[in-house]
């Protein structure tokens, strides 16, 4: 079959992927290489999620939550240019990460953005705020239990149930 153009409909497809693939790599956040203006990033990401000023710049924070599972934060320094990009939702960092008894909100919200949720358990007197993350191909998440004085009192990591729940229903 062919398009009225005269081109068949096969190759039409496969560029219209190869489109679609491109433009899905010039939208991640990891592939943003150190050095890069910040106008750059700006234009081949699209606005951010968060911008927070940091001591030697600012952070862009990417995050493909509440769903996704990615929280990508590229840090610009003074010259406006790209010297660091970290995907945060990563559980070999979560140890050298996270402070418990020295985080407040505002560090959580800096490192990770805002959750996939916010619930309360009877175990513990404060909020569990949550994240969705892959470990390999496993669909996990991220628990930070945060006092109610807004302080980071530990972290867990568990596995995502309700998937596999859905998955067999």
């Amino acid at each position: 079959m062919e398009h009225r153009a005269g081109i068949p409909m096969k190759m039409l497809c496969t560029i219209a992927l190869g489109c679609v693939l491109l433009a899905g790599c010039a939208s991640d956040p990891s592939r943003v290489q150190p050095g890069t203006p910040r106008e750059q990033v700006l234009q081949q990401l699209g606005g951010p999620t968060a911008i927070y000023r940091t001591p030697t710049g600012e952070r862009l924070q990417y995050s493909r939550g509440p769903a996704g599972f990615q929280v990508s934060n590229i840090d610009i320094d003074s010259a406006g240019r790209v010297y660091s990009v970290r995907q945060e939702l990563d559980e070999g960092l979560f140890a050298s990460t996270i402070k418990p008894g020295e985080w407040r909100v505002e560090d959580v919200l800096f490192t990770y953005g805002r959750p996939y949720q916010q619930t309360r358990v009877t175990s513990f007197n404060g909020t569990v705020w949550s994240w969705r993350y892959l470990q390999i191909n496993n669909r996990r998440f991220l628990y930070i239990y945060v006092d109610p004085t807004g302080r980071v009192d530990h972290y867990n990591v568990g596995d995502d149930l309700e998937f596999d729940r859905r998955r067999w229903w």
